[in-house]
């Protein structure tokens, strides 16, 4: 299985996911079973606000599972749609995150939980970003 992690930065797995997934300047992609990573540069990182192409972002990989702070509606359902589990992370490192989805213990996102720019209740998560 290999879950994508967005990050603020290439430091691996001591990077800190990431609070949104389509301005996240680097992707940590995890092979779950070896425990390998490989680190991606957002593709689509300079798109216009709501026109996240997210299989443009990761270049196409194939991938699993994305855990990631916050994220938009439009990438989300891009995501679903494309076959890939999103999920909610908590605050720390990859490495963290990584052992937590491991553990079963993070959400997978909704359309409710969604940022707040991005919500039509006003009331998703990730703020400001």
């Amino acid at each position: 299985m290999k879950i994508v992690f967005p990050s603020n930065s290439d430091l691996g797995l001591t990077g800190t996911v990431y609070n949104h997934f389509g301005s996240a300047p680097f992707f940590v992609v995890v092979d779950a079973e070896s425990g390998e990573f490989e680190i991606m540069t957002n593709m689509d990182k300079e798109h216009s606000h709501g026109k996240c192409q997210p299989l443009k972002a990761l270049g196409n990989i194939a991938a699993d599972v994305v855990v990631v702070g916050g994220i938009g509606k439009g990438a989300l359902n891009k995501l679903i749609s494309s076959g890939l589990k999103v999920f909610r992370s908590a605050e720390g490192t990859v490495k963290t995150n990584l052992e937590l989805f491991q553990q079963n213990k993070l959400k997978e996102f909704k359309p409710d939980q969604l940022c707040i720019a991005h919500s039509t209740s006003g009331n998703g998560g990730c703020g400001a970003h």
